[in-house]
């Protein structure tokens, strides 16, 4: 068994971090202690302890535990812990079926939960690091309370650390090593907030490396890179990173829109997604207050196609510099959504006599075109006849 898993807390007082959830009157204590199970969807990100959690619940209201993994089980899977479930019911045992990232089984698989869950068979716990809100059938969230777990602080993960390295049962306390305090924070750092991550990387410096002291040279050798981060393209920490660079653009914030930028991209982040991104912050954002800013965006979305990374990098922090310094007006996006509301409350207002095209007799006699002057003296209605319809007549859209 790995360092990990050996040091997998066994109760709530071994537990670190999720103060909100665990600690004394908290609900999941509550839970433990009023021996009153219920469903649970537990949404964090990797290694803050969904696992370990579902693990402490079933050991502590001594609940027949099962654990499936949404990769690998299927349906036949699930009817036999069911089956098992039911036999438990008849001996009064409580049943828990912990899914790990069960935002990875589809609609039907989780469908097929649902009566279970509904009728107390099982008390399920569904583990996922995806927004439960797009990712779980909205029939298992009505019958299940979502927690929200957060990624383990700095302080949090610092004392696994230290308890791993002492612990002379469960841990590397035999091997009485010391750790640097610069290999300390860059473990911590690397490990990107996942305790497993974290002690995976403690246990191979402490047990591949000869030497008394962890140095920060050989953490970068055990993760052999200088950088880490929790990114996926296609989940919640992206979108999480982009709305952040957006805001800090918004704010002025030049430092912290840099931060951003170059989080993304370290992490293979596509280029052209980011210059897209800017080319609708000026619009919007910038709009009229300055209005060199959607040239300059657009030409960086050229300049990235053109040139690629890794000099496209540049490109992209120039005009984010630019962005973020540049004055702010919501003038072009408030405009927009005004006309758009006078087009849902006034949607098919007759388009003004005087406006419309006249290109036959009888149209003429009707008027169309009538009172329209276009000339190099002059173009629009004569006597301040209305562009916009007649009820819409005096309304002011732009400000």
């Amino acid at each position: 068994m790995n360092l990990a898993y050996r040091m997998r807390p066994q109760n709530l007082e071994e537990f670190v971090g999720q103060h909100h959830l665990v600690g004394q009157g908290k609900l999941i204590n509550r839970v433990i202690t009023t021996d009153s199970p219920f469903s649970l969807i537990l949404w964090g990100p990797p290694g803050s302890g969904k696992t370990t959690l579902a693990n402490i619940i079933a050991n502590e209201i001594n609940a027949d535990f099962h654990h499936l993994s949404a990769v690998e089980a299927g349906k036949a899977d699930l009817h036999k812990i069911i089956d098992e479930a039911k036999e438990n019911l008849k001996k009064n045992i409580k049943t828990i079926l912990f899914i790990d990232e069960i935002h990875r089984w589809n609609k039907a698989q989780q469908d097929s939960l649902l009566p279970y869950v509904e009728n107390g068979t099982i008390n399920l716990i569904g583990a996922t690091t995806e927004n439960p809100s797009f990712e779980v059938i909205s029939a298992l969230l009505s019958r299940s309370k979502v927690l929200v777990l957060q990624a383990l602080t700095f302080e949090e993960l610092e004392f696994i650390l230290d308890r791993a390295l002492k612990d002379k049962t469960r841990g590397l306390g035999k091997l009485k090593k010391k750790i640097e305090r610069g290999a300390k924070e860059l473990l911590i750092r690397f490990s990107g907030g996942d305790a497993r991550i974290m002690l995976n990387g403690l246990e191979m410096a402490a047990t591949s490396y000869k030497t008394e002291k962890i140095t920060p040279q050989i953490i970068e050798e055990v993760f052999q890179t200088k950088s880490a981060g929790l990114y996926d393209k296609k989940a919640d920490e992206h979108y999480n990173i982009i709305s952040a660079f957006i805001k800090s653009m918004r704010g002025s914030d030049v430092d912290a829109a840099l931060y951003y930028m170059a989080r993304m991209l370290e992490n293979g982040e596509d280029p052209k997604f980011i210059a897209r991104r800017m080319i609708i912050f000026a619009a919007e954002d910038i709009g009229m207050a300055d209005r060199g800013a959607l040239i300059q965006a657009d030409e960086a979305f050229e300049a990235v196609n053109k040139i690629g990374m890794p000099e496209a990098q540049l490109i992209l922090a120039y005009v984010v510099i630019y962005l973020a310094k540049a004055p702010k007006s919501r003038s072009v996006a408030n405009a927009l959504g005004k006309a758009k509301q006078a087009v849902y409350e006034f949607p098919n207002e007759p388009v003004p006599l005087h406006l419309r095209n006249a290109p036959t007799k009888l149209m003429k006699e009707l008027g169309y075109a009538k009172d329209y002057k276009w000339s190099e003296k002059y173009v629009g209605p004569k006597e301040k006849l209305p562009f916009l319809p007649k009820r819409l007549a005096g309304k002011k859209f732009y400000e």
